[in-house]
């Protein structure tokens, strides 16, 4: 595969002749990345704080499953197994575009402009729905702090101008922010962690979230969707490639670190829940709490002041979800410009930076319109948690989960397809065995999901909306292939680019390489 070195040199071509050089400001700055910053982004996406206080205590008490701490762990089984062979793909491609890149090389440019579409509008919409919750929060807490009414948009159109002056910034900056912000919501976690297996309640320290009984019921399926929605960030690291120095090398080590970090991390945290309140309490107490359930409970393990500072890091870490996604979408933006999925001005770096900044700008326009959307529509007073201050969150998140998901399942497809039809099945045959149990299992989660819409964004069974909002991501789908297929009929060089990037592949180091 071409080097670094490339890129300042001489166009590159793969073996039938393509160039997909396009010069420096069609480029992303590499080695701006080792481990530790892709890691940090990587991480920080998934919004540890805003799972353990969000996600945990509404799958309790929504779906009643005492045995959450067991989901983490399933679904950590079925991610890893899905990032094998993602990542064995991370090898051969290294491309902004990530899933589409992917997806293009296995099954096709048509294939891949249907995915990219559906990254850009999940990313977007898993970015824009924190703004719902973030702006509800920082209104509360000048609410408890500061005794003074601020209308929940405010903080959130705020932060949406924040969000994208840091995007126009350098990665490494964003990563040292994003960083920092991670690793105090974790210690903060810990601390909680250790405060409840060290004092349990009533039932001591029980194992019987882990017991498989407690996963018998109809929710099931659904507290599956509600789970995998925390782990959403784990998949980004390959969006960073062109930026590191050893790509081959470090994203896949990051990705594996990321999933087995965050499912342990998880795990026991959700375990925590049950130890101190007790498994046969654990899901009346999160009915009684909701949201408040993580605070309610280290008000009385660790005190009040502790219980103060997390409310602000809450804030804080979803801030730093909403910049990591941020730069996400900006570049897949800048992928798909770069190869005619989107016009050619996404298609730039910042020469000042080196960051996608037409993307960037391009998030933060979309963040901005759906946010003063929901903010023109809310007529309830300041302080009422109602729609459409929750409905953001809700719809946005689950929306942009589903996307995720379902890109999850074709990748997954994609890389069996990619490596058999390039003679490389028998070398690679365990990392093809992973991908295809890994679809099987996403395949199932997304049924799940659009079974269960309703009870996911609370709509009620017979709303409209049970429909309209997975019918965003059909629709992106639809749209998306259809533009592939125009560009097949139009213009074959540039669909015949698609997923290639800045570096022309060469693809029979799919074949000639043994099993790694």
């Amino acid at each position: 595969m071409t080097t670094g070195s490339s890129r300042t040199s001489s166009p590159t071509t793969d073996s039938g002749g393509i160039s997909t050089f396009k010069g420096q400001d069609r480029a992303l700055r590499a080695d701006r990345l080792g481990t530790t910053g892709l890691l940090l982004s990587v991480l920080a996406a998934t919004a540890p704080l805003m799972v353990v206080a969000g996600v945990m205590p509404t799958t309790f008490g929504v779906m009643g499953i005492v045995g959450q701490p067991l989901l983490f762990v399933i679904l950590g089984l079925v991610l890893a197994l899905f990032s094998v062979g993602y990542a064995e793909m991370s090898r051969h491609v290294h491309n902004a575009g990530a899933f589409y890149a992917y997806i293009s090389r296995g099954l096709g440019g048509t294939a891949g402009a249907g995915a990219a579409l559906v990254a850009l509008v999940a990313y977007n919409a898993l970015q824009v729905g924190i703004y719902g919750i973030f702006g509800f929060e920082v209104s509360g807490l000048f609410a408890t702090y500061l005794e003074i009414d601020l209308a929940w948009w405010i903080p959130a159109l705020l932060a949406a101008l924040v969000v994208g002056a840091l995007g126009w910034l350098k990665i490494d900056l964003n990563a040292r922010v994003l960083g920092v912000l991670l690793l105090i919501e974790v210690v903060l976690v810990v601390i909680f962690d250790v405060a409840a297996l060290g004092d349990p309640g009533p039932e001591g320290l029980s194992l019987h979230a882990f017991n498989p009984d407690t996963l018998s019921g109809a929710g099931i399926g659904t507290a599956l969707c509600f789970c995998v929605a925390a782990f959403l960030g784990f998949e980004q690291a390959p969006v960073y490639a062109e930026e590191t120095s050893r790509p081959h090398v470090l994203v896949p080590r990051v990705m594996f670190l990321a999933i087995g970090g965050i499912a342990v991390f998880y795990t026991v945290t959700c375990w925590a829940y049950t130890v101190a309140t007790g498994p046969d309490a654990v899901v009346g107490t999160a009915q009684e709490q909701s949201a408040g359930m993580l605070f309610f409970l280290t008000e009385g393990l660790v005190g009040d002041t502790f219980t103060d500072v997390l409310h602000v890091l809450f804030v804080t870490g979803m801030f730093a979800a909403m910049l990591s996604f941020h730069n996400v979408v900006a570049r897949y933006a800048f992928a798909m410009g770069r190869e005619g999925l989107l016009p050619a001005a996404f298609g730039r770096t910042s020469s000042a930076s080196g960051a996608p900044g037409t993307g960037s700008l391009l998030q933060t326009v979309v963040a901005l319109a759906v946010v003063s959307a929901f903010a023109l529509a809310d007529d309830k007073p300041t302080g009422d948690p109602t729609a459409p201050v929750l409905h953001l969150f809700t719809w946005m998140g689950n929306v942009g989960a589903l996307g995720v998901t379902v890109l999850m399942a074709t990748a997954s497809v994609s890389v069996v397809v990619f490596f058999v039809r390039r003679g490389a099945a028998g070398a690679q045959m365990w990392r093809l065995t992973a991908a295809g149990l890994a679809t099987i299992a996403l395949l199932v989660i997304i049924g799940y999901t659009v079974k269960d819409f309703d009870v996911l964004v609370g709509s009620g069974p017979d709303s409209a909306l049970n429909w309209l909002l997975p019918g965003i991501i059909a629709l992106a789908l639809a749209v998306g292939l259809l533009q592939g297929l125009v560009l097949r009929s139009r213009k074959p060089e540039a669909h015949a680019r698609i997923g290639l990037g800045n570096e022309a592949f060469q693809l029979e180091k799919a074949a000639g390489t043994t099993d790694r």
